[in-house]
């Protein structure tokens, strides 16, 4: 007998262990759907605890859903808290015909929906004028325009039925191309694209037909296909690597602290763009870019402090911004990067204290 073989009466005792963990692993599949049902028939008696424990599975994946088809974090946090209790309220009338994810997808898009009609679309810079050539110094926030905003999606993950992996699908060119479809096409899209439901099933829950859905899906692929790089952000990453990666973000953020356009301009391409909603001006081109560098962050702003971090699934920039080296530093903006291969093709800097809490990083550092 070989040294790599088992006996005989191993292999049986091998067949009869992994029998038992499958019947095993049913009978745990069969235990939880019956606690399913259980807080099911709870919830709808009243138990708001038994309710919060069919929805919180689900919770991380629904809000993303809002903020893609809102494209903001505290919209979605609207959104979200307004869907569920929608979906509380209206319980009763959960028949068991679909899932109970199905459902509330269902309750969460026709929300947004609603929200998508009132609030209208939120954009970036770029969507609303041309570029300029040279630094604008005089550029106040433009707080009449409802704006795209950076999300934290640290913990989101892919799907085995979905063209986009849950990450891919919070990057800011994916959302933010969501935001030039009307509302019944954005949802068609992540539903079919993103979460994997099929065109009958969308057609139920968006109380349309199936031909709808299809034709709505036809155009919004359409034009996401022409805003999207066909390459995104993630397979570019994986490409690069994380030590390369993490090379390029520091040497980014070291350059902004040190003032050192030189460093600085070494890690853009030449078609590079630079946006910083809320103010309405964005850079495209190294050039433009690096005179609005050079005339703007590296200069006339007197110290930075900078932490890499990631938002929207994608490398980003904490910036810090103090009066004097030794001063406190209060935050400033989220820096969002773009890649092309190992150079930064795009700058998108999320102007604003208030972004600092959705990515879990202090107000301050001193």
């Amino acid at each position: 007998m070989s040294e790599l073989s088992l006996p005989q009466t191993d292999l049986a005792a091998q067949k009869d262990l992994a029998a038992q963990k499958d019947l095993g692993a049913q009978a745990d599949l069969a235990a939880q759907a019956d606690l399913g049902q259980e807080d099911l028939a709870a919830a709808r008696a009243g138990d708001d605890a038994a309710f919060t424990r069919l929805v919180e599975p689900l919770r991380r994946e629904l809000h993303a859903h809002c903020y893609r088809m809102l494209g903001s974090s505290h919209d979605a946090d609207d959104a979200l808290q307004d869907a569920l209790l929608r979906a509380w309220r209206g319980l009763a009338r959960f028949e068991g015909r679909s899932t109970l994810r199905s459902w509330l997808y269902t309750v969460a898009t026709r929300t947004c929906l609603d929200l998508v009609e009132s609030r209208g679309r939120r954009a970036l810079p770029m969507d609303l004028s041309p570029s300029s050539d040279r630094a604008v110094l005089e550029d106040p926030p433009l707080t009449e325009i409802a704006w795209l905003g950076p999300y934290s999606a640290g913990d989101l993950a892919g799907g085995p039925v979905a063209r986009y992996e849950q990450r891919e699908a919070v990057e800011l060119a994916f959302v933010a191309a969501l935001q030039h479809l009307p509302g019944n096409q954005r949802a068609a899209l992540l539903l079919f694209e993103v979460l994997g439901f099929s065109a009958a099933e969308i057609a139920t829950m968006m109380d349309t037909s199936t031909a709808s859905v299809n034709s709505a899906l036809q155009r919004a692929r359409k034009l996401v296909d022409e805003k999207v790089p066909a390459v995104t952000q993630q397979q570019t990453i994986r490409e690069i690597g994380n030590a390369r990666l993490e090379e390029i973000v520091t040497q980014y953020s070291t350059a902004l602290e040190r003032g050192d356009a030189d460093a600085l301009v070494a890690l853009l391409t030449e078609d590079v763009t630079w946006a910083m909603p809320p103010m309405g001006h964005w850079y495209s081109g190294i050039k433009a870019a690096m005179d609005f560098a050079v005339e703007v962050p590296l200069t006339r702003c007197p110290s930075w402090r900078n932490r890499t971090t990631t938002a929207n699934g994608q490398p980003a920039v904490a910036c810090y911004l103090g009066t004097a080296p030794d001063a406190e530093h209060l935050g400033w903006a989220i820096t969002v990067l773009d890649f092309r291969g190992d150079k930064i093709c795009g700058i998108t800097s999320f102007v604003g204290p208030e972004h600092f809490a959705l990515l879990d990083l202090p107000a301050a550092l001193s």
